[in-house]
């Protein structure tokens, strides 16, 4: 039987996951990041355990294909998200309750470094298990045509929450009065209120039933009416998941028509018709499913290329943090200021590469953008404990990872809805989840080893590796060919052409003056058509 979602249900679809989102960035802010990361530092954990704490989102990535699965095997995208995101929310309040008691006893501190990891490690296997029915379930809901800008939006909103919520929790954990443990105890608790509070805005969405056949949902976006328009206010409306990004949604009524606006300047698109189909004949086993996943060379390039990447980045990137913490001893406060420096340039960028990502495609972006982001680390090289570094390196430094990184995971997830097909979505997206998290996983674990390992003073020496394995990683994006988008090669030629033609004319104006023969042909030849030709 044939469901329809009409314009209605999805507006307000797209306004409960905006504000779910925003909520859910609250709770993520605490429970990931920066503030886990100091309260295991004021714990003396070691770099080893901290690569673990970062690589435990990637091993549990290993259960996406186990959820996809699972998620298949229901009829309600919704109630499945809802149990799963809530049992594992819930989940960090007693851990919460235990933080605040372990915390007048200073030790008993020790044993919670591992209770700390036991609860990630389950919560975020929980996690694994929704991920790629959420996903499946949002992309359900997206316009092909505008997902660049409307995920754009979508980042940029939950970015905003992050700029403002992570340097006030940083203060308010490092000033608190029973010491920045036991703040990070209260903090936790205000973070599962928050998850819960996004789960009540996710209940509101409108459902979708994985049984049916969702092949009709690439026409989303062509048959509706829909134009984004940028208002970024999480109080009004937009769209997020429980893990990530945003977008706003002002309505207009017209005489015949009703848009959705959401980013400015987009042309509407015509619809028509007035509802969407997105569910249709029950789907059936397809016994060969395994070998369609990785007989498709641009999906298994897009495999290469994301897990090489995922090495490569998390061989990295959860020891800035403890590089400020740890080995230069830095506040937390400062340090969440930086991170929230770099949310801000996170949400300036996002619409920007979002609107790019629809002119140009993904895959240029992310060639040309993956190129600054994998020497970024090199100029981490050479900082320190000294006020150019506090002042201007350490700002900037997170000015340009806020803002290149906003690209490459936007771009990283629009490829992905690009070339995969439509049918078994949901288990590609299980699939690439856990080929990113295994490599990614590798890559924290080497990185913690690494650092560990390594003199005191010396952990910059992991950065420069990181950069040689990011640049490695691009290799693969040289012979992806994005569908329905142009090669890197023609975008360019694309670009400069207004720039060589400039070029000839400012040529032919410094050239000498032709002869009386040849300046009527010239003339004729770049302004008249041959029937219009006249005698010289």
């Amino acid at each position: 039987m044939l469901t329809k979602i009409s314009k209605d249900e999805i507006r307000s679809s797209l306004r409960a996951s905006t504000l779910d989102g925003i909520f859910a960035t609250l709770f993520s802010s605490v429970t990931g990041g920066v503030l886990i990361s100091n309260f295991l530092v004021e714990l003396k954990a070691t770099p080893l355990q901290i690569g673990m704490l970062a690589s435990m989102p990637m091993v549990a990535n290993l259960l996406q294909p186990l959820g996809a699965y699972l998620s298949d095997c229901t009829t309600s995208r919704r109630r499945y998200s809802l149990w799963v995101y809530g049992f594992s929310r819930l989940l960090w309040l007693p851990l919460a309750i235990v933080i605040l008691i372990s915390s007048r006893h200073p030790n008993q501190l020790q044993p919670m470094i591992f209770a700390t990891l036991v609860v990630m490690l389950i919560t975020h296997l929980i996690n694994a298990i929704g991920s790629a029915s959420w996903l499946s379930w949002l992309a359900t809901l997206v316009p092909r045509q505008l997902r660049g800008r409307y995920f754009g939006l979508r980042n940029s909103a939950f970015s905003l929450t992050g700029l403002i919520a992570l340097p006030l929790l940083g203060v308010v954990v490092s000033r608190w009065t029973g010491g920045s443990i036991q703040g990070f105890g209260v903090m936790m608790i205000v973070a599962v209120v928050a998850g819960v509070i996004s789960l009540g805005f996710q209940s509101r969405m409108v459902d979708v039933n994985p049984q049916a056949n969702i092949g009709s949902q690439a026409n989303i976006g062509s048959q509706e009416n829909i134009s984004f328009q940028g208002n970024i206010n999480p109080q009004a409306n937009g769209s997020g998941p429980a893990v990530s990004q945003p977008e706003n949604a002002v309505i207009c009524d017209r005489a015949q028509e009703e848009t959705v606006e959401l980013c400015p300047g987009m042309q509407e698109i015509e619809e028509s018709q007035t509802s969407h189909p997105v569910a249709s004949l029950p789907q059936t086993a397809d016994p060969s499913l395994f070998y369609k996943l990785f007989h498709n060379s641009h999906y298994g390039l897009f495999l290469l290329y994301f897990g090489l990447w995922a090495f490569g980045i998390n061989l990295s990137n959860p020891f800035f943090n403890l590089y400020l913490l740890n080995d230069l001893a830095l506040d937390l406060s400062w340090v969440t200021l930086y991170n929230g420096i770099g949310a801000g340039a996170n949400l300036l960028m996002l619409l920007q590469w979002g609107r790019l990502a629809d002119r140009i495609g993904n895959r240029s972006i992310l060639l040309l953008n993956g190129l600054l982001v994998a020497v970024t680390p090199l100029f981490w090289l050479g900082t320190g404990a000294n006020s150019h570094s506090l002042w201007l390196w350490f700002p900037l430094l997170h000015l340009l990872g806020g803002g290149t990184g906003a690209a490459i995971d936007l771009c990283i997830n629009n490829l992905q809805f690009a070339i995969v097909p439509v049918q078994h979505q949901t288990k590609y997206f299980a699939t690439t989840a856990a080929i990113g998290g295994v490599a990614g996983a590798m890559g924290a674990l080497a990185g913690g080893w690494l650092a560990q390992s390594s003199n005191a003073g010396n952990i910059t020496e992991l950065f420069a590796l990181s950069s040689i394995f990011r640049l490695v990683a691009l290799l693969p994006l040289a012979w992806l060919q994005e569908p329905q988008r142009q090669s890197l090669r023609n975008t360019l030629q694309r670009w400069s052409t207004p720039f060589r033609l400039k070029r000839a004319l400012s040529d032919i104006a410094r050239s000498p003056a032709p002869g009386p023969a040849t300046a009527p042909l010239v003339h004729l030849s770049a302004h008249c058509k041959p029937d219009e030709a006249q005698p010289s």
